[in-house]
């Protein structure tokens, strides 16, 4: 099965955490990272789409993919 992820969060350290996290989780960077402005917030805030195949398990809607 191959799983798909995009992960957002502020333009800070956080998110380049996060991003860390998927990548040692066997994630791989899927893409360019996306950066724009939140009007809302009056922050910029960071996109970076991940990918991971997983061998053996079906997907199914419910699943929680952070957790594959």
């Amino acid at each position: 099965m191959k799983l798909y992820r995009f992960l957002t969060g502020p333009d800070d350290a956080s998110f380049c955490h996060k991003v860390t996290a998927a990548l040692n989780q066997g994630w791989s960077l899927h893409g360019s990272p996306t950066y724009a402005f939140n009007a809302d917030t009056q922050h910029m805030q960071c996109g970076q789409a991940v990918v991971k195949d997983v061998e053996g398990k079906d997907y199914q809607p419910d699943m929680k993919l952070s957790e594959q």
